[in-house]
């Protein structure tokens, strides 16, 4: 006979401390289980804070509080408040009392078996997560394996995760094992021989067997049972000795581990526990994006724990997706990060990773002590290093990013071939304190971002830090100059392969113009590494350490071919980030000097390009040509075939800005089928892809010669081959350039697209004179369209920024379309004044390929004003008409010839207007679908009549 209290869906019985409902037993703490039983005995009574805490903590002192947070707990078990149910309340100031009806009767039922010595035991599990952020498939994945494989360890760096998931497991398969599931922490040991122990210990066996191993495996015997074998890293041979024999002669006996490493035995089934997932980059993300991936959720919900009561903002997005990738995607260092975030915001705590200060924030004061701290998880680990491995732990941590085994060997050891080095990276590797991934199919070796920060900190301590540093930044400068990366710039080849280096080349320059640090390293390697910053669109970075290398040059170093290089990069690099100033020129000068007199044809064509580039920018077209023929002259002395490509490149490029088109077409063709005999796939001449400039221009050239659907297909082509090359100044020049030729088109629906495209791109590398040239297209269009007043503002703006970048090549252009947009506002006054500006400043170049444009402009301005001067203005279209017919410019000229039939049709002259129209129309073969030479039908249809 059983005496059983039964309450609500409940029955308990107090005798066996069991409670059960619907037959199935309910887990609860013990002293939660005696509150409860105190409570039931006394069911309607109030039973005082006092008599409850001396029932659940007899003989021992606590606080109230404990007893709340027992009572809590209990009320969340029952399911409180759950469709109205009601089991205990609180008497103010007094106790508590159970308010449910009780039913007490005896039962035949035979009374629960106690289940086995394990199920005792289970309480020992550690409590699972709420919410495990990213690991659902993991903790599933191996649950499974786990059941058909019976050992299997979770493998990776400190701080993964790795005693989550595993409790995780546990939870999952408790049933699978009837409750024989146990907890091993082999953290707390500091002993391996007590290993066996622990794992007695934890199964509620006494061992007093001298051979306690061989009292565990009698004792397991055939039993069902699991055991979870917690951080074995630093007594992984113990371990190892253990789980092998047991999973050999225990045939029912399932082990999990977790550690750092592998534990290399018999029938072993390794995971590796990768970081959880990251946005692969920030720019752009927006907090819907971001909270897709499992490292900003988990930043996120910590923060919230964490006092920080605001949801994820599109602008605070990127900033999150940074930390979380800085950091790895270890979900140790995202949480600790995160409990920063009560205190300092989210932009706050962002800022405090540029220091090692983050190694020291604090988790939760319950986690075991090597987890409250990043810097205490990596002691861990680095304390159980032999003294070989810590050294080359930290002889690592200068390098950033990913590296070379050779590159280990010379920066960490004492020789190229050092063995200890190689032998201490493989076990680094297999410690998970060294990462590794395959680029190219070849391996590459990097620290994990906290992993470096704290090394880094251990190599200072050591007093080693410059010196490795010095051997670091030698390495990469010897290495770059070996490769000849230079030469391969000039020839225009791809240096995408050398990206991964960037980080490390960086850190190396840092370094040595330091105060601490060797200038004279510094200017070497800055020569060498200038194309590979080019290359990859860090023109800022390129600028500063040129600027810094040559302000570091001693006599002997100046004119050499060093300076001339840096002279070179320099001013590529600040032409396109600080604009077209004067010292943009003396740089190129002073480096083509320099190529001259040491005869170096190679860098004599590439700073001609350079220059020819810079003067077609500060609108000086007429010398752009000239430097463009002059490169054809060294280039035909050198027999440079692939040099007499790009100066026929450069030649049509220049002969466009000028006005002749006829000739632009004709060189820049002449070029391209040159690089196709030539297989000529790379084009890249001082920063510009040559090829696409000169498809740019040519596209332009046959739509102002009167073939434009031929202009609009190579137009595509330009801007299809720039985006596949994705370097932002080829980009940015194919779109500035081709758009217009949609804009004269009347396709005015693409042009927006690509002008939109064009302002994003330049704004994301920080092109300013490229995205001022997109404001202020994108205030022609608006113009044309007939928004008067939003395209003067941008027009406006935008000349602003370009006359103060130097950046003139389109300033006659975009002034002309301001002038249109006065005209077009009523301000008559002004729109003159500011088309004659524009007028004066082509004639100052000496011939503009737009003058029949700007001429066309004034015309009407003059014919539509109040003041009407109709005779001036038709003289300006008959100007303008002549100067296109100079230039080739059919598609100028069809423009003149329409404003001029216009006119003359207004005061009567059908026919004149009629010849003057029809003879232009009838030139063209095609396009008759485009907008100008739809309008031009219409009108010479309405002048027939």
């Amino acid at each position: 006979m059983t005496d059983v209290v039964s309450f609500g869906p409940f029955r308990l019985f107090a005798a066996e401390r069991l409670l059960e409902k619907a037959d199935e037993p309910l887990e609860l703490g013990s002293r939660a289980l005696d509150i409860l039983i105190m409570l039931v005995e006394r069911a309607g009574e109030v039973v005082t804070h006092k008599e409850l805490m001396s029932r659940a903590w007899p003989n021992v002192t606590v606080d109230e509080a404990n007893l709340r947070v027992h009572v809590a707990g209990l009320r969340k078990a029952l399911g409180e408040g759950r469709d109205g149910a009601r089991f205990i309340t609180n008497v103010s100031g007094r106790g508590y009392c159970f308010v449910a009806p009780v039913t007490r009767l005896a039962t035949q039922r035979p009374a629960p078996q106690v289940r086995k010595v394990v199920s005792d035991r289970l309480r020992q599990l550690p409590a699972q997560l709420a919410r495990m952020v990213g690991r659902d498939d993991t903790v599933r994945a191996l649950s499974a394996q786990l059941l058909t494989r019976r050992l299997v360890s979770i493998v990776g760096p400190g701080g993964m995760g790795k005693t989550t998931v595993a409790v995780s497991i546990a939870h999952a398969l408790i049933d699978d094992f009837d409750g024989a599931v146990f907890f091993v922490d082999l953290g707390a040991l500091t002993d391996p021989s007590l290993v066996p122990t622990a794992v007695a210990s934890a199964l509620g066996l006494m061992i007093q067997a001298q051979d306690p191993l061989l009292s565990l495996l009698a004792f397991l015997g055939d039993r069902r049972a699991l055991l979870l074998l917690d951080s074995c890293e630093h007594v992984i041979e113990a371990a190892a000795a253990l789980a092998e024999p047991v999973v050999s002669a225990g045939p029912q006996v399932h082990i999990l581990t977790t550690s750092r490493e592998a534990l290399r035995v018999e029938g072993e089934h390794v995971h590796l526990l990768y970081p959880l997932d990251s946005p692969l980059t920030e720019a752009g993300l927006t907090a819907v994006e971001a909270l897709l991936f499992p490292t900003v959720q988990l930043f996120m919900e910590r923060a919230a724990a964490s006092g920080y009561r605001s949801e994820l903002s599109d602008s605070d997005a990127p900033i999150v997706a940074g930390m979380c990738r800085k950091l790895d995607g270890i979900a140790l260092a995202i949480e600790l990060a995160a409990s920063q975030v009560g205190f300092y915001g989210i932009r706050g705590t962002a800022e405090l990773f540029d220091n090692r200060f983050k190694l020291l924030w604090l988790g939760r004061r319950t986690a075991m002590p090597r987890h409250q701290t990043l810097n205490a998880m990596l002691d861990w680990s680095y304390n159980l290093l032999p003294e070989r491995d810590r050294l080359v732990l930290c002889r690592l941590s200068v390098f950033i990013g990913v590296f070379t085994l050779r590159e280990a060997l010379s920066v960490a050891g004492t020789a190229s071939n050092d063995p200890d080095v190689t032998v201490s990276v493989a076990s680094l590797v297999t410690k998970s304190l060294v990462s590794t991934t395959v680029i190219d199919d070849r391996t590459y070796y990097r620290l994990l971002d906290t992993t470096q920060a704290f090394a880094a900190g251990k190599l200072d301590e050591r007093g080693e830090a410059d010196g490795v540093a010095r051997r670091h930044a030698v390495y990469y400068s010897k290495y770059l100059e070996n490769r000849e990366v230079v030469k391969s710039a000039v020839r225009g080849q791809d240096l995408s392969g050398f990206a991964q280096h960037v980080g490390n080349v960086r850190a190396a320059l840092e370094w040595a113009f330091s105060d601490h640090g060797d200038i004279a390293i510094g200017a070497e390697l800055a020569t060498w590494a200038a194309p590979l910053f080019v290359s990859l669109s860090l023109l800022d970075e390129c600028r500063k350490w040129c600027e810094r290398a040559l302000a570091a040059l001693g006599d002997t170093e100046r004119s050499t071919k060093t300076e001339m290089i840096l002279q070179e990069f320099l001013a590529l690099s600040s032409m396109f980030t600080k604009g077209n100033g004067s010292e943009v020129r003396t740089a190129i000068e002073r480096g083509l000097s320099l190529a001259e007199t040491l005869v170096d044809r190679d860098h004599q064509l590439q700073l001609l390009a350079g220059l020819n580039i810079f003067l077609t920018r500060i609108a000086d077209f007429r010398g752009a040509l000239a430097v463009a023929e002059r490169g054809v002259s060294i280039a035909d002395a050198a027999k440079d075939l692939a040099g007499l490509v790009i100066t026929d490149w450069m030649l049509g490029v220049s002969y466009h800005l000028v006005g002749n088109q006829a000739a632009a077409q004709h060189h820049c063709e002449s070029g391209m089928a040159r690089s196709v005999e030539l297989g000529q796939s790379n084009a890249s001449f001082f920063g510009y892809d040559h090829r696409v400039r000169a498809l740019v221009a040519l596209a332009r050239a046959l739509w102002l010669r009167g073939f434009p659907e031929r202009a609009v297909q190579v137009a595509r082509q330009a801007i299809d081959e720039a985006e596949r090359q994705d370097q932002p100044v080829s980009v940015c020049i194919a779109l500035i350039y081709a758009a217009p030729v949609f804009l004269w088109s009347g396709n005015f629906e693409r042009a927006g697209g690509y002008i939109e495209r064009l302002i994003a791109y330049a704004g994301r590398y920080l092109l300013a004179p490229y995205r001022a040239v997109g404001m202020a297209l994108k205030g022609e269009l608006a113009v044309i369209r007939g928004e008067a007043g939003a395209g003067l503002h941008l027009l406006r703006d935008a000349l602003e920024t370009l006359h103060a970048e130097q950046h003139k090549i389109l300033v006659t252009v975009f002034t002309g379309a301001l002038a249109d947009g006065l005209r077009k506002a009523g301000q008559f006054d002004e729109a003159l004044l500011t088309i004659n500006g524009a007028l004066a400043r082509a004639a100052h170049c000496g011939a503009t390929f737009d003058m029949p444009e700007l001429l066309r402009i004034k015309g009407q301005i003059l014919a539509t004003m109040p003041r009407r001067d109709l005779a001036s203005g038709v003289d300006c279209l008959m100007q303008s008409i002549a100067v296109a017919r100079e230039q080739s410019a059919l598609g100028w000229e069809l423009r003149s010839a329409m404003d001029l039939a216009r006119l003359l049709s207004e005061s009567g002259q059908y026919d004149q207007a009629r010849d003057t129209l029809v003879p232009v129309y009838d030139r063209f073969t095609e396009g008759f679908e485009t907008a100008d030479l739809r309008a031009a039908r219409c009108l010479i249809g309405d002048l027939v009549q």
